[in-house]
């Protein structure tokens, strides 16, 4: 836990394309997060690029209902 009682949270920079915490934590517009473990917050393109293939193929689906 960080000081404070509060559990640790961690982010991920794009621009600089590391992890962050609360002590070095760069502006909100090149975070993604928070993540409550390092790990996570390492996998947070591959969680970026999954979501968007889902999404694509919810898109997908919605368009071929919309053609019938």
């Amino acid at each position: 836990m960080a000081d404070g009682g509060m559990p640790e949270q961690y982010w991920y920079n794009v621009r600089l394309r590391r992890v962050e915490t609360v002590e070095d934590m760069s502006p909100a517009k090149d975070r993604l997060g928070p993540y409550p473990t390092r790990e996570e917050a390492e996998r947070a393109l591959e969680k970026v690029q999954e979501r968007n293939e889902q999404w694509d193929a919810a898109d997908d689906d919605w368009d071929a209902v919309d053609e019938d």
